[in-house]
């Protein structure tokens, strides 16, 4: 095998497809093409992945017309739906769910209860969950239904499951779960599972964020 054109004979030696050149037997076996930069309106039941060793639906059957081989930006909850960016550029992956970097991801929530703005300002300062103290995230109430309230969380971190172990640690479990908005992408009239091609502007904006200083401390 051979990287960037030098043999590589040494087991172990790390190589990365989406940067490095990679040759075997003389045939180049890295994937060159196009960059691409897809929003899709995830719909629930859909893992975020591009494979599931328990047969379910994947995200990237959704986009399965597009010949390249595509990966999420980061992830959804299999029971959530909305923004989802997927992308082959993996340092533009890399860069918006590194933790240095405060990406805003804006969810429409509901949850069990009505909460106290108390509660509410326990997210906005941060809640201490099995994995540490969250970042402050922003709030907003937006209404009461008759079992239950929507409120609008931004969060700024990417961690598993976050949104839910948090409503949960203020006592108001998650009913529904919908991500409107990634770093400033908003779904606009896209349909569950409908996608489109992000504009120019929107890819460099994106990264334009991805390259911003981290937030010190971090």
């Amino acid at each position: 095998m051979r990287v960037n054109r030098t043999v590589v004979d040494r087991l172990g030696t790390k190589v990365d497809p989406e940067k490095d050149v990679i040759e075997v037997d003389g045939r180049n076996i890295t994937s060159k093409g196009p960059r691409i930069y897809i929003l899709l309106n995830k719909p629930k039941g859909y893992i975020s992945a591009i494979s599931d060793p328990l047969k379910r639906p994947v995200v990237t059957d959704l986009v399965g017309n597009i010949s390249l081989r595509l990966f999420p930006v980061g992830r959804l909850d299999y029971d959530a739906e909305g923004v989802l960016l997927l992308t082959n550029d993996g340092e533009f992956s890399n860069r918006l769910i590194h933790p240095r970097f405060d990406v805003p991801k804006k969810y429409l929530v509901k949850v069990k209860d009505v909460p106290e703005k108390s509660d509410l300002e326990k997210l906005e300062h941060g809640v201490y969950l099995e994995d540490g103290k969250t970042r402050p995230a922003k709030t907003r109430f937006i209404r009461k239904t008759q079992e239950n309230s929507w409120i609008e969380l931004t969060v700024f971190e990417g961690r598993n499951r976050l949104v839910k172990r948090m409503c949960m640690a203020i006592g108001h479990p998650v009913a529904k779960l919908k991500r409107i908005e990634f770093a400033g992408i908003k779904l606009g009239s896209l349909k569950p599972g409908e996608f489109r091609l992000l504009t120019k502007k929107e890819v460099e904006a994106l990264k334009g964020l991805g390259k911003k200083e981290p937030v010190k401390g971090r």
